[in-house]
């Protein structure tokens, strides 16, 4: 199992995560964080739906490999040192945590920047499926227009044609 990226089931610890991937690092000077977690409505709809669970799917080994390749892209891109994504699959209830990006480097610049560029790609581009269910049915939930858009400010263009 890669130390950077974790698909899992059960909930994850954001403390010892963190704490885990600054260990015994004295470079490290900031350490940027996402935590995203399941909303009990679907403000993107026209109704705002209410959500009553979410369930998550995905491609074992591809999914893993595609967020790896990502990881491997932050690097090159920013100075930075760690990087730990966790992403849960499963069925979710509303106040669940869903994923975790961690970033470490010697600046919070570099950090904030390689954490917004892979949740940016995790949203749009990572082997993830998702289904909400709501009180009047389930469905499956595609990646918006403005989720494009903010991968495209990275120079990666989506064809969703």
């Amino acid at each position: 199992m890669s130390a950077r990226v974790r698909i899992q089931t059960q909930d994850f610890n954001v403390s010892d995560e963190i704490a885990q991937l600054r260990a015994m690092d004295a470079r490290v000077g900031a350490v940027c964080s996402f935590i995203g977690t399941v909303r009990d409505r679907n403000a993107h709809t026209v109704a705002g739906a209410e959500v009553l669970t979410m369930e998550l799917e995905h491609y074992p080994g591809m999914t893993e490999k595609s967020i790896e390749s990502m990881i491997d892209e932050a690097h090159k891109r920013f100075d930075i040192f760690g990087v730990r994504v966790i992403h849960r699959v499963g069925l979710l209830q509303p106040l669940d945590q869903i994923v975790m990006v961690v970033v470490t480097s010697a600046h919070r610049g570099e950090s904030f920047q390689a954490c917004e560029f892979l949740m940016d790609y995790l949203k749009t581009q990572a082997p993830f499926w998702k289904k909400e269910a709501t009180p009047v049915g389930a469905r499956w939930v595609d990646a918006r227009v403005s989720d494009d858009a903010a991968l495209a400010r990275w120079g990666i263009v989506v064809d969703n044609s």
